[in-house]
């Protein structure tokens, strides 16, 4: 009994090591997330969420198998003007108080082409849940020339309507366009 026991530890033990292998995250300086909206159906006003967190869970080195996990502080939303930022945070828009996270988790991943992916998923947007799908590019997995550690890079693009998580309901899509554009670049660190 006493060698069975230890058995089981050890098995307990080194799948423990194998998880914690199998999760990459974000590389903060070398990641961000970009989203962009038509204004008066002339000009594209673009921002971003510079306080965010994202994980890739996968155990295949082509990561066709992989769990992302994404996460944003409204808060950290900059679009290069005070007041628009402000304005963006309030109940208007993403009511920052009362949704101060954003977030994102896949429920499945199909192949699309070489390197390429349908990243589906739950985006909670102002308290909503919606089903969205992504591109996904992988772009490979490189050893970092000083840490030596294994970088793996994506890039993420997609469309949602804000009406869906009603954001702005009061402004139409003359004002500002119902289609919001995303774009995410990102480097992971496992």
């Amino acid at each position: 009994m006493k060698k069975l026991s230890i058995i089981l530890s050890t098995l307990v033990v080194l799948s423990s090591f194998t998880l914690l292998d199998n999760v990459w995250k974000n590389d903060d300086p070398h990641s961000q997330v970009k989203f962009t909206v038509t204004h008066l159906g002339v000009a594209d006003v673009s921002g971003t969420f510079n306080d965010f967190d994202a994980k890739i869970t996968s155990s295949k080195s082509d990561f066709s198998d992989g769990i992302f996990e994404f996460t944003a502080k409204v808060n950290s939303i900059d679009t290069r003007v005070e007041a628009r930022n402000k304005h963006l945070k309030s109940a208007d828009f993403f009511d920052a108080e009362k949704f101060p996270e954003l977030s994102f988790k896949s429920t499945s991943l199909k192949k699309a082409g070489k390197n390429k992916f349908k990243l589906n998923g739950d985006l909670t947007l102002h308290g909503i849940t919606k089903p969205v799908t992504l591109l996904l590019q992988y772009r490979g997995t490189v050893e970092h020339p000083q840490n030596k550690k294994s970088i793996a890079g994506f890039k993420v693009t997609g469309t949602i309507n804000r009406s869906d998580f009603n954001l702005g309901s009061t402004f139409p899509d003359a004002m500002i366009s119902n289609e919001v554009r995303i774009e995410a670049d990102g480097e992971f660190a496992q």
